[in-house]
């Protein structure tokens, strides 16, 4: 998932409304909607999406001057007689417009498919980067609101509590961390490393997107890959084009191909994609972001980015990765050893090692011949229109929804769906989401939810309701068939799906605290939940059924099998996300002067070890946004098997209407603005427990 953090140093964004070309007319049945929100005070609309280069330009002028005007209001005021609403409330007012649009910068760059467009939007997200930087040292707005601080100590005004309490300790705190207490020299210092740090971050995003890594293989070479994939790739030559940048291309290789050769020149494909451009810049993001945390009195940038977090500090998310390492350990070397022997008699060699290219192949390998599952058979079960109409009733069951399409009047793309949210008791709408499903040259690569439109309440009263973009890259459909889709990937849209109801939700008043902007490593929680929807019989009955004839459904006991295939390799799978947090901790643990070397040592203990003269971290994503912070999904996965409890010990399990609506009243409406150790807690209600995560696993609690 991408996201804004509305913190004054944020994370990422995306989309809202145009303010220069002409507005498209709506559909009738959206006028219905935004009729039906005015009673309810209410806002609901239509993104507008800038379509020129000059238009993106002329949109971020605006909003940047309006906002520029209304912080010098902000700072001109008497300082005697400054109150919560004329500062921290106000500061949030004025950041909405600026995410807004920065939202809709953001979705553009990774979704548009003109070239000229995403390297507009770019530029405009890194403008608005060191703008939202820029915002963060002005002395004369931190002087208004800590004013109104030194006003609110000395009990002149009136006491705060709940979420106007935590917007104003939560915003001071981050005037310290930009280092507003610091002497000029340091804080322009620091300033400058921002500065710097953001260009250097746009512009390694800029070549993972633009990156593109294309491989040619013969029929024979792609061996054991499924046909529809041949098919689709066949080019005029006989030859298959293999997209290495594009995951679902990637997997279908890495998983399928019986020839060693051919997984390991893909797996060394990926593994080198935006290595020459994004080696040096991931080098000095590294080295800048030390810089920071060094001048902010931080002893690493690991420690910088938790502080905010569940965690605390680097340390103890660092010793949650190592302490899940080595509970691991034990299977782990089972799971490669059963895997190690497949390949033993695959290739005559008993003594054949397994390499970081053979794990995803003879996973699949295993689960077909010890459980009889094939992951390519399985995707008649689930084309794309009955995965998303199942997955549309299960949310709509549990959180009292409904979902209504209509035709989008912009469209960035010709296949974009656009779907209409609304409580189903009360007829309330209460957001929207698009759906963009396929890959194409320029997108991002991967499956997120982007914030559009997000909530907020105005100083008038009315709420603006959300908007997000699922932006998916699924198999396209082949003529005559529907899109099919893996497991993996129906549990992936239910996961993405379950952040765009985050949003959706939300009740949250400041921008801030609105949708998902929650504590990073709890962010992935409620949606991490909902892939246990996809492991259950009853509610997979209601969808996974083989397009060509209805009336066969997934077998149960093919489900029964799934499940325990997927028990039988989670120390494989869990110790390669592990990997992942244990490289990105290292990163941002201290001096490092040579990120590929600790990436690569890292995954070599916890993991494989990696292919010589590959460099994974060059085109990784999360090391933008997620930096410091890929432990998250584990940390957050452990509250999400707890959570999943709640149903599973409801009456009516995964359909329970009672828990489904606990869960939308004190975790997804109430966004940021209720820290999430309790906003959890209320939800169990219950202490936490790590039982059922560890039992996820295949090990003891």
């Amino acid at each position: 998932m991408r996201l804004l953090s509305l913190a004054l140093i944020p994370v990422a964004v995306l989309a809202g409304c145009a303010q220069n070309a002409p507005a498209p007319q709506p559909e009738p049945d959206f006028d219905r909607f935004v009729e039906m929100a005015a009673p309810y005070g209410a806002i609901l609309e239509i993104p507008e999406f800038e379509e020129s280069p000059a238009e993106v330009e002329a949109t971020v002028d605006q909003v940047l001057a309006e906002a520029d005007v209304a912080l010098d209001r902000m700072a001109a005021q008497d300082l005697s007689v400054v109150t919560f609403a004329t500062t921290i409330q106000r500061y949030d007012d004025i950041s909405y417009p600026v995410a807004t649009v920065m939202n809709r910068m953001w979705l553009m760059k990774e979704t548009q498919p003109d070239a000229r467009m995403r390297e507009a939007c770019s530029e405009a997200v890194a403008r608005m980067n060191a703008w939202i930087i820029s915002v963060a040292y002005r002395e004369d707005v931190y002087a208004a609101c800590q004013a109104f601080l030194d006003r609110y100590t000395r009990g002149e005004l009136p006491r705060l509590e709940g979420e106007s309490l935590k917007l104003m300790l939560e915003t001071m705190r981050d005037y310290r961390r930009s280092g507003l207490h610091l002497d000029a020299g340091t804080r322009e210092q620091v300033a400058g490393l921002r500065n710097r740090l953001n260009e250097l971050e746009s512009e390694f995003d800029k070549n993972i997107t633009e990156a593109q890594v294309v491989l040619y293989f013969t029929t024979e070479e792609l061996d054991g890959v499924p046909e529809g994939f041949l098919a689709s790739s066949l080019q005029s030559d006989g030859r298959h084009l293999v997209r290495t940048h594009v995951t679902s291309d990637y997997l279908s290789v890495m998983q399928n191909a019986r020839l060693e050769e051919t997984r390991k020149r893909c797996n060394f494909a990926r593994y080198t994609i935006a290595m020459e451009e994004n080696g040096p810049v991931l080098a000095s993001m590294v080295e800048t972001r030390e810089q920071i945390a060094s001048l902010l009195g931080y002893g690493n940038w690991a420690d910088y980015q938790t502080e905010p977090k569940m965690a605390g500090t680097g340390a103890t998310a660092m010793n949650f990765v190592q302490e899940l390492v080595q509970r691991l350990e034990p299977k782990f070397k089972d799971e490669v050893e059963t895997l190690r022997k497949l390949k033993a008699i695959d290739t005559g060699d008993e003594n054949a090692e397994l390499q970081f290219w053979d794990f995803r192949y003879y996973q699949g390998q295993y689960m077909k011949q010890r459980f009889g599952v094939d992951s390519e058979a399985l995707r008649v079960y689930f084309a794309l229109p009955q995965v998303l109409e199942g997955m549309f009733a299960a949310y709509s069951q549990i959180f009292d929804l409904e979902f209504e399409q209509i035709e989008p009047p912009q469209k960035w793309v010709e296949d974009l769906e656009l779907w209409l949210v609304k409580d189903a008791a009360s007829g309330e709408p209460l957001g929207m989401f698009y759906l963009d499903n396929f890959p194409r040259e320029g997108k991002y690569n991967h499956f997120a939810q982007f914030d559009i439109i997000g909530g907020k309440r105005f100083p008038d009263g009315r709420y603006q309701r959300p908007v997000v973009a699922l932006v998916c890259n699924f198999t396209a459909a082949l003529e005559g068939e529907p899109a099919l889709m893996s497991h993996n990937e129906v549990e992936t849209i239910f996961h993405e799906f379950g952040h765009a109801m985050h949003s959706i939700l939300t009740r949250a008043h400041s921008t801030r605290y609105a949708g998902a902007n929650v504590a990073r490593d709890f962010v992935e929680a409620p949606s991490q939940m909902f892939e246990n929807w996809v492991w259950d019989a009853d509610i997979l009955s209601d969808f996974a059924v083989d397009y060509r004839d209805p009336s066969k459904k997934i077998p149960m006991e093919t489900l029964a099998a799934m499940k325990e295939a997927d028990l039988a390799t989670q120390g494989i799978y869990y110790r390669r996300q592990l990997s992942l947090a244990l490289s990105d901790l290292r990163l941002h643990s201290g001096d490092v002067s040579d990120p590929q070397a600790v990436v690569n040592a890292a995954t070599a203990e916890s993991f494989f070890v990696p292919q010589a003269g590959t460099h994974f971290a060059a085109y990784w994503g999360h090391l933008t946004g997620y930096d410091a912070g890929y432990y998250g999904y584990a940390w957050a996965d452990a509250i999400a098997a707890d959570m999943a409890t709640v149903f599973q010990n409801a009456p009516n399990r995964y359909r329970d209407r009672e828990v489904g609506m606990r869960l939308r009243r004190q975790i997804y409406e109430v966004g940021g603005s209720v820290d999430p150790s309790e906003a959890v807690q209320r939800f169990l209600q219950r202490e936490p427990s790590n039982a059922a995560f560890l039992q996820t696993l295949g090990i003891d609690g």
